[in-house]
């Protein structure tokens, strides 16, 4: 029984998450809705979330800074394609430069969130890690930006024997601080973003890399550095050069998933040729880099100038594609029969799903099961008022959609304030033709997509993997639609202590 403080404090907005769409709608709302009083709540002891988090070798980001960054604060440094300490930097530095690290509640993990629509307000339970305590806030607005995975435990399948291995296992979501690979033989088990970050970085110091994968991701390589950007930072201001950039690496992953979507068949070709030039003649690089799914069914995996394929040419990494059927005392034995000598076994093998970081909501009284929610917009869910969530996209930059979502909700804010409504109820579509809010096939989706809130079959109940669409739709779009509805408080708020 969580138990509950004399004094509630009470803020117009109340934000879950300090990572990169957290801290970014803290911004917009500072920005967009001055008047608003506000709090942010993490569960962890820093800001930055993801790129806070995971500290395995080589960490970076899996798209362009220009687009992973955000759209009020420009991306200024070389390259395009960075590494995971200077995006966390990036976030911090954003966090004071605006003033919100000052509204940022450390190691308060939100377990619940009660809905009354009698008084219009959200009762939002949290339990404070650091001193054991349980806390309660009222807010109007819930904002969650917590991202969709568990950050206390990634996926490991069942590994077989793996008792019997006597080296050092390590999963990259808690990589261990004094694990030295120097010199060391390592088999990195996955063929995901993680997976082909770690191969190259871990083989600059390592004695050999093995990523060993059940089967092959596309892996496309593009330069660390932007041309384009290099060009204009010599001649335009920063926040001149900034969108340049920003809407023509938009345009381009637009034009590439839209091809690979009508013409999937020439985009493999095209991916596959790509990667036989940059490994060695005679590679195998069908058994290797072509998978049996189309292009964009899962994510590709981008490699910044090449770097898997050139540890691969160099001999220093190799890739192999097979099935574990044990670990060994000193590494693993596949199906093949062929041994895997190693020293170190990462377990590159994916993520949990968790949503709004395993907090439940309830309305009136009733529990909320997402599994039989529909969002609206990409953002809001049908039945449960005065909600965002930010989930980003699955084509493109997280960030891209995280401030079209900070942009609505502000607009949305602003809209009450206006019309002297209090709330606002997202309605679920009158059709049966429901799918996943999430399209992608991958592991970590499929294992959870049962408990995942659902889309319909056309706006504003589907989420669009097109931000020049949603461009249109969330910042220009109409508030006042079929899926949705504006309303009044029933019954009088009871007082509560404002935040500033």
């Amino acid at each position: 029984m969580l138990t509950v403080p004399m004094a509630i404090d009470h803020v117009d907005v109340l934000i879950v998450g300090a990572g990169l769409s957290g801290i970014g709608a803290a911004v917009h709302l500072r920005r967009n809705c001055p008047d608003k009083t506000y709090a942010v709540l993490e569960a962890r002891g820093a800001i930055g979330g993801t790129w806070d988090l995971f500290r395995y070798p080589g960490i970076r980001s899996d798209s362009d800074m220009y687009t992973l960054g955000y759209s009020f604060k420009p991306w200024t440094a070389a390259k395009a394609i960075a590494d995971g300490d200077s995006i966390r930097d990036y976030v911090n530095d954003t966090a004071r430069e605006y003033g919100v690290d000052e509204h940022i509640r450390f190691h308060h993990k939100v377990v619940r969130a009660e809905w009354d629509s009698g008084t219009a307000r959200w009762t939002v339970h949290a339990h404070r890690a650091d001193t054991a305590e349980d806390v309660v806030l009222t807010c109007d607005f819930l904002f969650t930006c917590s991202g969709y995975y568990r950050y206390d435990e990634g996926y490991t399948p069942q590994l077989p024997g793996v008792e019997r291995y006597t080296g050092r296992l390590v999963h990259p979501q808690h990589w261990p601080a004094d694990l030295d690979h120097t010199g060391k033989r390592v088999v990195v088990i996955g063929s995901g973003a993680t997976a082909v970050t770690l191969v190259p970085a871990m083989a600059r110091q390592a004695a050999h890399v093995t990523m060993l994968q059940r089967s092959p991701t596309y892996v496309i390589s593009l330069p660390s550095r932007d041309p384009l950007a290099d060009a204009l930072r010599r001649r335009l201001p920063a926040k001149a050069a900034y969108p340049i950039v920003r809407w023509k690496n938009v345009l381009l992953g637009v034009a590439n998933f839209q091809l690979s979507r009508r013409a999937p068949g020439v985009v493999k070709a095209l991916l596959r040729r790509a990667a036989k030039g940059k490994l060695p003649v005679g590679y195998d690089v069908d058994r290797h880099f072509s998978p049996r799914y189309d292009p964009w069914d899962q994510r590709l995996c981008v490699v910044p100038d090449g770097d898997l394929f050139a540890a691969v040419k160099s001999g220093r990494a190799a890739v192999v594609t097979d099935t574990i059927d044990t670990f060994t005392e000193h590494g693993l034995r596949l199906a093949s029969g062929e041994e895997l000598p190693a020293d170190v076994v990462v377990t590159a093998t994916g993520l949990n799903l968790l949503a709004f970081g395993g907090m439940t909501l309830s309305v009136d009284g009733a529990d909320v099961d997402l599994a039989d929610t529909v969002a609206y917009k990409g953002m809001m869910l049908s039945g449960v008022p005065n909600f965002a969530m930010t989930i980003g996209y699955t084509n493109a930059s997280w960030t891209l959609k995280a401030d079209l979502v900070a942009t609505y909700v502000c607009r949305l804010l602003r809209h009450l304030d206006a019309t002297g409504q209090q709330i606002v109820t997202p309605l679920a579509p009158d059709t049966a033709d429901l799918e996943p809010i999430i399209d992608l096939k991958s592991g970590y989706v499929l294992r959870a997509v049962d408990q995942l809130p659902k889309q319909g079959p056309a706006a504003p109940w589907r989420l669009h993997q097109n931000y020049p669409r949603d461009v249109l739709l969330m910042r220009h779009g109409r508030l006042t639609d079929e899926g949705v509805r504006f309303s009044r408080a029933t019954a009088p708020t009871t007082p509560a202590t404002p935040v500033a």
